[in-house]
């Protein structure tokens, strides 16, 4: 089968796209035909040998992806061959491949009415930010709660789950596009974070108080202004970094604000399997439904790997086998 190799850590062009032997099912393990795989910021630190995770050189990258089963491990007895199936808790490689072996117990069903692109941008998206806005932000009915960087595809998954539970949203984009996706995507409140105080609106569009919640994906550049405008006793959920930065703890001292950090891997699998029931429910139900903004066959991943880390997020980017 073809697949993405990485036999030295560093920049995109380390990828190769080659022949590599069939996968077959340890104990415990299902092999998947891989119908489409999700690409993820994480893969690209993951490749460059800056994330905690290191696997073992040579390694195919790809945490997120959908497909059917093949074949069957011993002991496993949830699933059958043929059956429709995305990847829950990939756990960071494994997925930039045709076919692809995994413990049963990381794999979700994939209802029919998603399809495998989609099922291929439901793991670290959905799970990420179910993640943030519930268990760590303590999301509530009736509470608003800004979503930066809402057009892509945490973003998108944030806002659709906070629509599914009754809270009031705002989104912020970086294009025109961006900000109509974020409006679609059942946002009250699109903002433009490219214009110079973009946030000075927010204490109008809460009456007065700011977000009860913010899910912040460039913390190092907006965490300041975050603590300035979040509400009294609010959270920020930190879900990404790129650098350090300086703050000021009294503006969360005269607050008694929260600012938590995100690790999905710290869930416990209790945590992880009313995580998963929940994201399942609402793909079902189509009140959770993926957005894809651009496909690529899995030969151009170095393309896909540029592309996810660069401004103007639009959904989520899918490589086919």
């Amino acid at each position: 089968m073809k697949a993405i190799q990485i036999h030295e850590f560093g920049d995109a062009d380390v990828m190769r796209y080659e022949d590599v032997p069939d996968p077959t099912p340890a104990a415990g393990e299902v092999v998947i035909k891989v119908g489409a795989i999700g690409v993820n910021p994480v893969d690209t630190y993951i490749r460059a040998g800056v994330h905690l995770i290191k696997p073992e050189l040579p390694y195919t990258p790809g945490g997120d992806g959908a497909g059917t089963i093949l074949s069957l491990g011993d002991g496993v007895g949830q699933f059958e061959i043929g059956d429709r199936v995305y990847v829950a808790n990939g756990g960071g490689s494994g997925c930039y491949a045709e076919q692809v072996a995994l413990p049963a117990d990381r794999i979700m069903p994939l209802p029919d009415n998603v399809s495998f692109a989609q099922g291929a941008a439901i793991g670290t998206p959905y799970g990420t930010a179910y993640w943030a806005l519930v268990n760590r932000g303590r999301g509530k009915a009736g509470e608003t709660v800004l979503v930066h960087g809402a057009s892509g595809a945490v973003g998108t998954a944030a806002l659709q789950i906070a629509k599914s539970m009754g809270i009031n949203t705002i989104g912020t984009a970086g294009s025109e596009r961006g900000l109509e996706l974020v409006r679609q995507q059942g946002a009250a409140h699109a903002l433009d974070h490219t214009r110079d105080g973009y946030l000075d609106i927010i204490g109008e569009l809460t009456d007065g108080k700011g977000p009860d919640l913010i899910l912040e994906m460039l913390a190092n550049v907006n965490l300041p202004r975050d603590m300035e405008v979040v509400a009294k006793y609010g959270r920020i959920v930190v879900i990404g970094n790129r650098g350090p930065v300086e703050i000021n703890p009294r503006e969360a001292m005269m607050k008694e604000l929260d600012i938590l950090g995100i690790a999905r891997f710290n869930a416990t699998p209790d945590e992880m399997a009313g995580l998963n029931a929940a994201i399942g429910r609402g793909l079902a139900d189509g009140s959770l439904a993926p957005v894809i903004g651009k496909e690529l066959p899995l030969s151009q991943a170095i393309e896909a790997h540029h592309a996810v880390l660069q401004p103007g997020a639009y959904g989520k980017i899918v490589l086919s086998p």
